[in-house]
Formats: structure tokens, C-alpha cells, sequence
């Protein structure tokens, strides 16, 4: 039993898209961001409301010596999702268990890990709409009375014994809150979204990154790299990387705007902070579907990429900036897109349609 516990505990969770795509942190990357990676409510940077309504819902918790209610964060990637998760655990001053929804294949894999989980204790399940039923449905009464049925024998002689639990927090994360099945969400206490970063919180995630790891970094290379980091703290502490790189080698290790704008006009990321996918993805829609609408597993045909990886990883940041409109019937590209790439836009009449 030891052995299993041991093995649910450092199975490495499946990997999600945005890990191979634009914003993603590869082996290194990942160690970087935890190398950073704030500890406590105060040192989080940004989702200001979110933050104070967790802080209030921890000290009374803390304050009753009871287990923290359930919670869901939803959103894009790179957010900061596990970061609050990790976080929460030491503001109630307790461990943490993580895993994924694709990990856990079977009822018995949950089962395992809810019962060793200690009291108060935070359970992490980040991609939660992706766990299966027959695992799903072993949350159920986990959440609401804390226990789990488990069936014991098989055959006409199989009963089943109930398992109490210590009360327990389940902390899930979600890029996808539709797909997350609604008797799991009522399950749920506390739902919070986390929102787009701001250029002025993702400067100061720079600055607060740097000052960590030494890196020479003055305002202008702060604000330049936050422009381009497409809202987004992951993809802020991925460019800082690279771009200290680049400073080492060219620049003496000092960045400053100058030296942060050739690093990522090297990289290829504009000042919108559109990559080369970004870029793909509208002009498909611009030259090969006259700017839409267009299905979005068309769109995802013609670049030879998943559909589930342009919806969770580029859309929402390419609709945010306001390249980007979905529509019931597809996607269509915007006028700002079309002045971004030097383009006339269409007139009504002309845009064809494209459906799924």
C-alpha cells in the first residue's frame, strides 16, 4: 500500500496543450516559474478581488479549524491556476496532493489518493473536466459527505463499504468550465475565473521575477517584456528567460528596452505578443477564408495543429486583443486584425462561409 501511495504521488500529470504551444514551460521553464512562484496571498500579483475573497474564505477557515470549502479556478492557461492552489495549502498551513484529471484512469486511482488525504489537507486536480465518469462520480460523496463506496468482493457475495474521509479541500482547476458537468460544479463553494493580466501587474511580476534571480532589468525592459506577454504571468517568466539570454550574450547581462525589443523581435514575437502560430492562425483566416466565419476545426485542419489547443491556448488571448470574433457561425477575423497584418478588410457581402 505504501508502494501505491508513493506512486500516485509523483506520477507525472498528462501533458496539456499549451505545454508544446506558445506561452507553454518546457522541463526548465517549469523550474524557473517555481523558482519564483509566490508563497502566500500577499505576494501574489494581480486578480486583486479573487485574491480577498480567498483571504477572507482562509482565515475563516483557519479561524473555525475547519478545511477550507471547495474550490474551482477556471481560465486560460498560464495563469496561475496551480500557483493559488499551492498557495492556499500554505495559507492553511497544510500539505498538498496534486494530480490531473487525465491521470486518474480509474475509480480505484481517486479512491487510493482520497483516503490517505489527512485532515484539512488540499487536494489539487488541475484539467478537471477531463476526468471520467466512472472516476467522477467517486467525488461525488467525497465532497458532499466525505465518504467513498467502495465495493468489496465480486460476484453475488460483492457489498458495499462505506470509507469516511478526514474533510478534506479539493482545489480543481479548469481551462474549460462549460465541460465541467454541473452536479460536479455544484459540488463546488468557491468559483472564481482568473482574468487576463494587466501590463502593470505583469511588469511587476518581471521586476519581482528578476530581482529574485538576479537578473539586471530596468523599468523600460520590465514594461516592454509585460507588453508582450499576452496577459499572461506564464509567458511573462518564459520571455524574461529568454530574454536574459539574449543579454548575456549581447548585452552585457543588463536589459533595459532596447535590448528586451531585439531579443523578442529575434524571437518573433511582435508587440502584441502574437507568435508565429498567432500569426498563422488569423491569416488562414484572412487569405484562405476571405476573414471567416470559419469553423474552428477548419481552422485548425488548414494549420495541421489540434482544435482543442487553438481553443484553450490562442483564442481566448487573440479574442481579448480583439483579432478574433466568434460567432455561432464560426470565427471571423476583425478590422484591427486586418490593420495589424497591413490588410483591407472585406466588404459585408464578400465573406464566404465555412462551417465545421
Amino acid at each position: 500500500m505504501a508502494k501505491r501511495k508513493e506512486a500516485l504521488k509523483v506520477r507525472p500529470a498528462a501533458p496539456h496543450p499549451g505545454d508544446i504551444l506558445s506561452g507553454a514551460a518546457l522541463d526548465d521553464d517549469r523550474q524557473f516559474e517555481a523558482s519564483v512562484r509566490p508563497q502566500s496571498l500577499k505576494d501574489f500579483i494581480g486578480q486583486a478581488k479573487l485574491k480577498e475573497n480567498l483571504s477572507i474564505a482562509v482565515e475563516a477557515a483557519r479561524s473555525r479549524g475547519d478545511a477550507l470549502d471547495h474550490v474551482l479556478l477556471s481560465g486560460p492557461p498560464g495563469l496561475g491556476k496551480t500557483t493559488l492552489a499551492l498557495v492556499l495549502a500554505n495559507e492553511l498551513g497544510v500539505r498538498i496532493e496534486t494530480t490531473s484529471g487525465p491521470v486518474l484512469e480509474r475509480a480505484l486511482d481517486l479512491s487510493t489518493i482520497l483516503s490517505i488525504l489527512e485532515r484539512r489537507q488540499v487536494l489539487f486536480i488541475d484539467e478537471l473536466h477531463r476526468l471520467l465518469p466512472a472516476v467522477e462520480e467517486i467525488l461525488y460523496p467525497a465532497l458532499e459527505d466525505f465518504k467513498i463506496d467502495m465495493i468489496v468482493g465480486k460476484g453475488p457475495g460483492a457489498r458495499t463499504q462505506i470509507y469516511r474521509l478526514e474533510r478534506f479541500t479539493l482545489v480543481g482547476a479548469t481551462t474549460r468550465t462549460g465541460l465541467v458537468t454541473k452536479p460536479l460544479l455544484s459540488r463546488f463553494g468557491i468559483v472564481h475565473r482568473l482574468d487576463f493580466y494587466p501590463a502593470a501587474d505583469l511588469q511587476t511580476i518581471v521586476t519581482r521575477a528578476a530581482g529574485i534571480l538576479g537578473i539586471e532589468i530596468d523599468a523600460g525592459g520590465a514594461e516592454e517584456i509585460a507588453r508582450r506577454s499576452r496577459g499572461t504571468p506564464r509567458v511573462a517568466n518564459r520571455l524574461l528567460r529568454r530574454v536574459r539570454d539574449f543579454a548575456q550574450v549581447r548585452a552585457a547581462g543588463h536589459i533595459n528596452r532596447n535590448v528586451a525589443k531585439d531579443a523578442l523581435a529575434m524571437l518573433d514575437v511582435d508587440e502584441y505578443g502574437l507568435d508565429e502560430l498567432d500569426r498563422k492562425i488569423l491569416l488562414t483566416v484572412i487569405d484562405k477564408y476571405g476573414g471567416g466565419p470559419v469553423g474552428l476545426s477548419t481552422i485548425a485542419a488548414s494549420i495541421s495543429e489540434e482544435a482543442d489547443a487553438l481553443e484553450e491556448v490562442y483564442e481566448p488571448y487573440l479574442m481579448q486583443i480583439g483579432f478574433l470574433n466568434r460567432t455561432p457561425r464560426g470565427r471571423v477575423a476583425t478590422e484591427l486584425a486586418y490593420k495589424h497584418f497591413g490588410k483591407l478588410p472585406p466588404g459585408p457581402a464578400a465573406a464566404p462561409l465555412f462551417g465545421n
